[in-house]
């Protein structure tokens, strides 16, 4: 595990700190949720040997630098009592505000298809351990608004774009917080270079030619999608991007402009705003 530094410019009278963390994949499962449940948390706990230490130290950190956690989703990688509980019990204790991913709601990873209907079955029992509307909900830390999207599945609806525009009235600056990151070519090439597909949001259809047919259903935009990709690259207040899902480090931009900043799962990165 790495704490990584990052200063981005966006022309405050004070410096503005927060903690970045996307992508813990927390693999807690006890028999209250049945075998199945605890099989799955033994497989999948070897991808993810990071994410308890990382969760401890997310505390320990910001309680030190007394600091809020931003985290940009997947916090969990699956619905279970035993990590909502963690959840609960972390949020009593720490200042965590969040943008949720697909994990939030993956009963058992990997076994349907996701879209509203499948995260609905989930959400109601999620978002009950969680302060926040982890849908859409905006917070203002030292004149800075923050603002979290879900777009965990590739899409954005019309509410949060809604949702956005009311926001944007109050005149403040804007951090964007999402899990999955915005289409950018040099991101998309990167992307591209690890990956069967890039696991973005936004990209060109003539970009995804070379996606099996199921990442293509998956990762199409629809016009809402594209609207408010549109919205955010041309308003003048929103002044950061922090994200996550590609499970590694990058800082690039959006629209040319706008500090698209990416943690990775095994890393904390301590933002300033100046």
């Amino acid at each position: 595990m790495n704490i990584r530094n990052t200063k981005i410019h966006i022309s405050l009278a004070h410096p503005v700190c927060v903690l970045h963390a996307s992508d813990t994949h927390l693999t807690r499962a006890d028999m209250r949720d049945g075998e199945r449940k605890v099989r799955l948390a033994e497989q999948r706990i070897h991808g993810f040997r990071q994410a308890e230490e990382v969760f401890v130290k997310l505390g320990q950190l910001s309680k030190e630098l007394n600091q809020p956690i931003m985290h940009t989703g997947d916090l969990l990688d699956f619905v279970s009592l035993a990590n909502l509980e963690a959840v609960k019990a972390f949020t009593d204790e720490h200042d965590l505000f969040m943008a949720t991913g697909n994990h939030e709601f993956s009963l058992y990873v990997g076994e349907a298809k996701e879209d509203a209907a499948y995260r609905n079955q989930s959400l109601d029992k999620v978002q009950a351990y969680f302060k926040n509307n982890i849908r859409m909900s905006a917070r203002v830390i030292d004149g800075v608004k923050f603002v979290a999207l879900d777009n965990g599945y590739y899409t954005f609806e019309e509410e949060q774009l809604e949702f956005l525009k009311q926001e944007v009235k109050e005149g403040l600056p804007i951090v964007m917080m999402f899990h999955t990151p915005l289409y950018d070519k040099s991101l998309y090439d990167d992307a591209m270079r690890r990956f069967p597909c890039a696991y973005l949001v936004g990209v060109p259809e003539d970009q995804m030619r070379c996606y099996t047919p199921d990442r293509y259903e998956q990762q199409l935009s629809d016009a809402v999608t594209l609207d408010v990709m549109e919205y955010i690259a041309n308003e003048p207040l929103i002044k950061v991007i922090l994200t996550g899902h590609l499970h590694y480090n990058y800082e690039g931009t959006f629209a040319g402009r706008i500090p698209q900043i990416i943690t990775g799962c095994e890393d904390i990165r301590m933002v300033e705003l100046v």
